[in-house]
């Protein structure tokens, strides 16, 4: 048995497979993804270095070898299964979707990078990579090559009011704002992450992280007058649908985005718009980006909603134990 296990040591049980390029489809309005390694069915894999393995004991020591080879066929499955996932980031030519897709990229080791982008000019903006498409969330129709495949999705997607020209600050008053047509909240954040997340369950993805805004539990929250558009109704609208679909999902309602360095604060987690009533209602892009990717880590992130803001610069312990911070929350929604 000892010569049979040496032997059993010697067998490769790994090879590389090397990555097809993905056929982009022509661009589209409104957003987009990436080409990714596929690898052969894990379990022709196991079976393979299973017949291997056998092939290289003798015949005395596989009678002993036999009771163990379902334990590792098991654990061949495994291995093959433990590659980087693909994980597309939906709204990437946005400010804090920028940062999401740019980490993704760095953590290749980890995971295949994807960016959806509504505009040929957004994904060149961007660097305009293979793994970026361009498809339009209000039409599912046109997200299905950015989101087959996939193993994470992350919704970035939101409407953007514009404000409207001829504002004088120097006169007092506030700025009013609008939405372009076809570009209201109801179509974004409602029928456009709505599309998202059918497409995405249809495809068999296996998380969902959706990034939206802390005051959706306020009907008068100022956000929902802007522009007439109820914004945070239409994302609070959304988050449950995602919440109902089945999909493993982590909710990230963020606190006022702020253009700063992250990794430098402490990190606090809420529920109910109740950090909204307290000095640390902020919280950096950086850190945002971060945390829809710890998310992907960590069994305590998901099927659980949470507030996200940080505390001041200087102040507190800059988190690090993204685990310890997940457990922290308690509401599925």
């Amino acid at each position: 048995m000892k010569q049979s296990m040496a032997m059993l040591t010697r067998v490769p049980l790994a090879y590389s497979i090397p990555t097809p390029k993905s056929t982009l489809s022509p661009p589209l309005p409104f957003h987009q993804c990436h080409n990714r390694c596929s690898l052969p069915n894990s379990n022709s894999i196991s079976f393979l270095s299973l017949q291997l393995v056998t092939s290289s004991i003798s015949p005395t020591s596989q009678k002993g070898f036999r009771r163990r080879r379902r334990v590792g066929a098991l654990s061949l499955v495994a291995m093959a299964d433990s590659g980087p996932r693909t994980v597309l980031v939906t709204g990437a030519g946005g400010r804090t979707g920028q940062l999401v897709y740019k980490k993704l990229k760095e953590r290749s080791d980890e995971y295949v990078a994807r960016g959806l982008v509504r505009t040929e000019e957004s994904k060149q903006s961007i660097g305009g990579a293979d793994d970026l498409f361009i498809g339009d969330i209000r039409n599912a129709d046109t997200l299905g090559p950015a989101i087959q495949g996939i193993d994470v999705l992350i919704i970035l997607t939101s409407a953007v009011p514009k404000m409207k020209p001829g504002f004088d600050p120097t006169k007092g008053g506030r700025p009013e704002f609008y939405f372009e047509d076809g570009a209201y909240p109801e179509q974004v954040d409602w029928i456009g992450q709505k599309n998202q997340i059918d497409t995405a369950k249809a495809a068999g993805v296996k998380q969902i992280v959706l990034v939206g805004s802390m005051g959706g539990t306020n009907i008068n929250h100022p956000l929902n007058s802007l522009g007439n558009g109820n914004i945070l109704v239409w994302k609070r609208k959304a988050e449950q649908y995602l919440a109902d679909s089945g999909v493993p999902y982590t909710i990230i309602r963020a606190g006022g985005l702020q253009d700063k360095d992250g990794g430098i604060r402490e990190l606090l987690v809420g529920k109910d718009d109740e950090l909204l009533q307290t000095e640390t209602r902020t919280i950096a892009r950086a850190d945002v980006a971060e945390v829809c990717l710890q998310a992907l880590q960590f069994e305590e992130a998901k099927f659980k909603a949470l507030d996200l803001a940080s505390k001041p610069e200087g102040v507190g312990t800059p988190t690090t134990d993204f685990k310890a911070l997940f457990s922290q929350v308690t509401t599925s929604f």
